[in-house]
């Protein structure tokens, strides 16, 4: 540097010199800028428009001097020959990052918003659909427990005749059991044959009926429709199958005994008269029972039956 040039004091700015400008030494460096050409004594007045030179980083080297270490070339801030490149440095320095980071820092903010809110609305949409679920899932569970309680109750019927006339049925079912060998029987007798058998089968089948006339008795029956008339016929019936049943099984006994049996058929006798007409009055109770219970049964869906069922 020029020859008057003097060590700035400690808290002066970077580049200046305290004092009035008539008080120093003009820079070599500025010799260039201010003259009207080659040889000009005087130096020219600035310009006014001119801009101030800014202040270069000194951890990089100046314009013009490559590889110069930090802290040399006091007071050469700008290259030589007066040429700024403040907007250029401007732009790449500061200028344009705010002006690239500015948007993309807005953008990011309203993404970040609008995630917030959908992630919100998808929560409240989302938890208020669940607990519809869980009331839906409740009252169904409710409603199936219900229906599976309902299941295994039996079902209650309003009409109390028809459980008596359920039970009558049952009762019903087992009145032909012994028909088969009854009918067996007698032909036997007429035959002359097996008449000990034939007479077993007999007295089997009267105990048969007098147990069904006591079962009836024990059944309620009192809510049926002519539920009195019913009970007589069945009973009658009943009683006269058995009565009939027993007259039977002496007969076989007279028949296996000296002239009960001629050229292989059984000789009439008292008991096979009382026997028949037991046996009449047993068939026209039968009819008056079925006739009674008939229209019970298909009322409620019961087994219909023919008199010779009963």
């Amino acid at each position: 540097m020029g020859g008057g040039a003097s060590t700035p004091p400690p808290g002066a700015p970077f580049g200046i010199r305290p004092g009035a400008p008539g008080d120093r030494p003009t820079p070599a460096e500025f010799d260039g800028l201010f003259r009207d050409g080659p040889g000009a004594s005087q130096p020219a007045a600035p310009d006014a428009t001119a801009q101030l030179p800014r202040i270069e980083d000194p951890g990089r080297p100046p314009y013009g001097a490559p590889g110069q270490p930090p802290g040399q070339g006091y007071g050469q801030q700008f290259p030589p020959g007066g040429g700024f490149d403040q907007q250029g440095s401007y732009e790449e320095d500061g200028g344009g990052r705010r002006g690239r980071l500015a948007p993309a820092a807005i953008i990011g903010i309203i993404v970040v918003v609008l995630a917030g809110a959908g992630l919100g609305l998808g929560w409240a949409l989302s938890g208020g659909s669940s607990s519809d679920d869980t009331a839906k899932k409740q009252d169904t569970g409710t409603s199936t427990a219900k229906a599976d309680a309902g299941k295994d109750e039996p079902k209650a019927t309003t009409d109390p005749a028809e459980a008596q006339a359920k039970g009558l049925d049952a009762l019903l079912g087992d009145s032909n059991n012994s028909r088969s060998s009854v009918i067996g029987a007698v032909n036997s007798i007429k035959s002359c044959d097996n008449l000990g058998g034939a007479a077993n089968d007999l007295r089997a089948a009267a105990g048969q009926r007098n147990d069904l006339v006591k079962r009836l008795q024990q059944l309620p029956v009192d809510k049926i429709p002519d539920h009195a008339q019913l009970t007589a016929a069945l009973t009658k019936a009943w009683q006269s199958s058995a009565a009939a049943d027993n007259h039977y099984a002496a007969w076989a006994g007279q028949v296996g005994g000296k002239k009960g049996c001629h050229k292989g058929k059984a000789r009439v006798s008292r008991q096979t008269a009382q026997g028949n007409a037991a046996s009449g009055q047993a068939t026209q109770a039968k009819k008056q029972a079925a006739q009674l219970w008939n229209p019970l049964a298909k009322k409620y869906g019961l087994t219909e039956r023919r008199p010779e069922q009963l």
